[in-house]
């Protein structure tokens, strides 16, 4: 059995001395609480960072206009957002990549003949659209989509979508090996949380918007933190050193980061933070 990662917030496993220029966090199950919200100790550590030159890049699934909102208080923040489908820096776009509209056409089918097992949202760049109006569907994806609409019909929402999200009602595994599998060519699956699954192009994954906003920023993985809780983050933890996985994390995240933090409903990574940026 492989040993799990120390605890990163026993004071002989943490890293001491480091050069911290970039901090990249996932949002649910990482950052955010049991709520979804920020936990109000993070924010007079964001503060710090600001003042010390370190970016703070919130990384996620969710839509962009989500993340700007989640961190409206503080002004822009450079963001990885729809699992790195949409990359910007200081307020501007550095990076898009979208899902082809026949790969758009064969995942609205797909949905729709798993009669209702699936539900799916469509997101572009300033808006994320919906053909359900299950209430229960409707609810989860306002909850990650404040830029949001219903439409008729999926069909003809299929240019310029930079990720299809679905909501899966039993498990996202099992539904993306029934409905999903094989991926639309030219896409993959990625397993997001419990009960969402995204496709995406098949080169877009966290891990290009963290290369992206190093090579803007001229920032070493020696210089990077990352933080992450799922599937979807497996890909990040690959550029940089200090690389902490939650103490919730699916196990796979465990075993490929560094250390292990307290989890999100124990605010691990405000207690991280607040040792690195003492050290």
């Amino acid at each position: 059995m492989d040993t799990p990662a120390p605890v990163a917030d026993a004071t002989s496993e943490l890293p001491t001395g480091l050069d911290i220029r970039l901090v990249v966090c996932d949002m649910d199950g990482t950052l955010l609480d049991g709520d979804g919200l920020v936990p109000d100790a993070f924010w007079p550590l964001l503060e710090r960072m600001q003042a010390a030159g370190i970016d703070f890049v919130p990384a996620s699934g969710r839509q962009l206009a989500t993340l700007e909102h989640l961190f409206a208080r503080v002004g822009t923040l450079s963001c990885i957002a729809e699992n790195g489908a949409i990359v910007t820096h200081s307020g501007e776009v550095i990076g898009t990549t979208t899902v082809e509209p026949d790969a758009v056409r064969q995942i609205v089918h797909r949905v729709r003949e798993s009669a209702g097992e699936l539900e799916l949202v469509a997101s572009r760049r300033d808006v994320a659209s919906i053909e359900s109006r299950d209430p229960e569907f409707v609810a989860q994806a306002h909850k990650y989509h404040v830029a949001f609409e219903s439409v008729d019909d999926l069909l003809e929402c299929t240019d310029d979508v930079l990720k299809l999200a679905m909501w899966a009602t039993p498990d996202s595994v099992s539904a993306a090996a029934r409905w999903l599998e094989p991926a639309p060519a030219g896409h993959r699956v990625v397993i997001g949380s419990p009960h969402w699954i995204d496709v995406i192009h098949e080169t877009v994954d966290k891990r290009l918007g963290v290369e992206a906003l190093q090579r803007e920023l001229g920032v070493t993985p020696a210089q990077t933190v990352v933080f992450g809780d799922y599937l979807n983050d497996l890909g990040m933890l690959a550029d940089a050193e200090h690389t902490f996985a939650m103490a919730n994390a699916h196990p796979e995240v465990l075993a490929a980061a560094r250390y292990r933090a307290p989890s999100n409903l124990e605010h691990g990574v405000v207690r991280v933070l607040e040792r690195l940026l003492r050290s």
